[in-house]
């Protein structure tokens, strides 16, 4: 789940295969101030699915030519991006 608090979005729950197509398109709508900033501390559980997730989510970004800063990331997931080989992607600003 996504939702906006204040001028920030947090995800909650897990971000896994079985809940990241329902947020792949959530973002979109978000993405109308620069810089947009997303805290994932209530995330309970992650897999691979959760580094494509936010790959994705920063290349929306791009596109749109908003700033995204991500925020309290859980460590499997920097874990799952370093051994994927992305992690300068998916890091904490």
């Amino acid at each position: 789940m996504i939702r906006r608090e204040g001028d920030g979005l947090r995800v909650s729950g897990p971000l896994t295969m079985s809940t990241v197509p329902l947020l792949a398109d959530a973002l979109a709508e978000h993405l109308v101030a620069d810089p947009v900033e997303i805290d994932f501390s209530e995330v309970t559980d992650v897999d691979s699915s959760a580094v494509a997730l936010t790959l994705e989510w920063q290349r929306l970004a791009a596109r749109k030519k908003v700033l995204l800063h991500l925020r309290n990331l859980p460590e499997a997931m920097l874990n799952l991006a370093k051994l994927y080989g992305v992690s300068e992607f998916v890091q904490p600003h």
